[in-house]
């Protein structure tokens, strides 16, 4: 059984000078089998063909709420309203398990300082619970492939480093074996790639984001994702919030 972990963020990762109205960075994670991911994108590339007669645009959360990039069509409300309708049923009713981990930055530099690496530690609270989450499946023939969105040589590079530390040496709840059990490989794309299961991930990373600046904020597009979020025993163990 092949699996895919989609990796997309939100909020930047600057300690040093950051956005006081978003002092928040967010790494998110969206699981799915490789089936699952399948049935997704065609049916992706159907409300694509639908709404641009091909599929080469990239759905991306901020161009869709500007409408920019593409998405000038949704001035017209008519097609807006369509369009919202289509997405919520396509991430409403799809088959994926959100893995994510936000870092609030002013508690964060209070505790910790400004030297860190905030994309690396999020993505080792997000290895920790994916193998929490492949663990309960029962199947040790699992395969899980990661997926990151290209941000730059030195960035790339930085993380695939620490992912193959986080490999070699296991974090403080998983063990490096557990870990080596399902994680077979990690490849960055570009954005022009036009990979959909980075697409789905940038699409729940942003109201996610938002949730946890405001959980009492009117959020229609995580109350739809909520039900996606790994829990187990009542608890949401895929919406790490760190510290």
């Amino acid at each position: 059984m092949k699996y895919f972990l989609f990796l997309d963020e939100c909020g930047d990762q600057n300690l040093a000078n950051f956005d006081a109205s978003f002092p928040i960075f967010t790494l998110c994670g969206i699981m799915m089998s490789e089936d699952n991911y399948q049935k997704l994108g065609l049916e992706v590339i159907q409300m694509k063909t639908k709404y641009w007669g091909e599929k080469k645009i990239i759905l991306h959360s901020r161009d869709i709420r500007k409408c920019e990039k593409g998405f000038e069509i949704l001035f017209n409300l008519d097609l807006k309203k369509s369009f919202y309708e289509d997405i919520n049923s396509i991430m409403r009713d799809s088959d994926y398990t959100v893995v994510s981990c936000s870092i609030q930055k002013e508690p964060y530099i209070r505790k910790y300082g400004r030297l860190s690496d905030v994309y690396g530690l999020s993505l080792s609270f997000i290895i920790e619970r994916v193998v929490f989450y492949l663990d309960s499946q029962n199947d040790r023939s699992v395969e899980l492939h990661v997926l990151a969105e290209k941000r730059g040589k030195k960035e790339d590079a930085c993380l695939i480093n620490y992912y193959n530390e986080v490999l070699d040496r296991g974090t403080y709840f998983v063990n490096s074996q557990r870990i080596k059990n399902y994680f077979r490989s990690f490849e960055f794309k570009d954005k022009k790639d036009n990979i959909i299961g980075l697409q789905i991930a940038d699409l729940v990373a942003y109201p996610l984001t938002r949730h946890v600046l405001d959980p009492q904020a009117v959020n229609i597009a995580f109350d739809i994702i909520n039900e996606k979020i790994y829990s187990q025993g009542g608890k949401l163990h895929g919406l790490k919030i760190f510290p």
